[in-house]
């Protein structure tokens, strides 16, 4: 499998606040985060299936807003993701992320995300959408979830090779205020802080790298 890049991101985007529904299972450990396609290795000189990516998102938890970790390790490049540049393989990039490629380092929260958040919304079996480039510092995802597609703005550096970008979401954006609180009460005590409030956030940080 070929690694690819941080169009992962999105979805990143939005996978992001339910990793916080932990259990006491044992967690599985990933042995790395990184994100992978089946596509033939392309010979341009920067292409997003060639690069090696971490695309990691933050979700919270509880009214103190704990944060959890988590990520995407499978995305599918549609069409784009080739240049002379990094900045020209990045932009019109278009993916498809499976949510059944969601980590968080623990299966039963996975399959509790996966199941009551994602399994609750409109075809949501894969999100999917492009990543467009403005100026030399900021960008816009277009990101297709619950039948919705919303602009997501971002801010990116490249350095050398290494394009890092991040972004924050809030998946209230996509009307997804029944699939929150589907996730919430399944993990109603693990999302319960000291002050006896269960809260589960519709904001999710992300933070994407992809080395060229």
């Amino acid at each position: 499998m070929k690694k690819i890049s941080i169009i992962s991101f999105l979805i990143i985007a939005t996978a992001f606040n339910f990793a916080g529904c932990k259990s006491d299972a044992k967690k599985e450990e990933s042995k790395e985060i990184t994100t992978e396609i089946e596509t033939p290795k392309s010979t341009a000189a920067f292409a997003v299936a060639n690069a090696n990516n971490d695309i990691m998102f933050t979700a919270y938890k509880t009214t103190d807003k704990i944060g959890v970790g988590g990520w995407f390790k499978k995305v599918d490049v549609l069409s784009g993701g080739e240049g002379a540049s990094v900045k020209e393989a990045i932009h019109n990039t278009e993916f498809s992320i499976p949510v059944s490629s969601l980590m968080t380092k623990d299966t039963s929260r996975d399959y509790k995300i996966q199941k009551f958040f994602f399994g609750v919304m409109e075809n949501t079996e894969m999100l999917s959408g492009k990543l467009m480039i403005t100026d030399e510092t900021t960008g816009v995802a277009q990101i297709k979830m619950n039948g919705i597609t919303q602009d997501v703005p971002f801010t990116y550096t490249i350095v050398d090779k290494t394009f890092n970008m991040t972004s924050t979401i809030d998946v209230e954006n996509w009307k997804a205020s029944a699939a929150l609180a589907s996730l919430n009460k399944v993990c109603e005590l693990l999302h319960t802080g000291g002050d006896g409030v269960s809260k589960t956030w519709s904001e999710v940080a992300l933070n994407i790298t992809t080395t060229f």
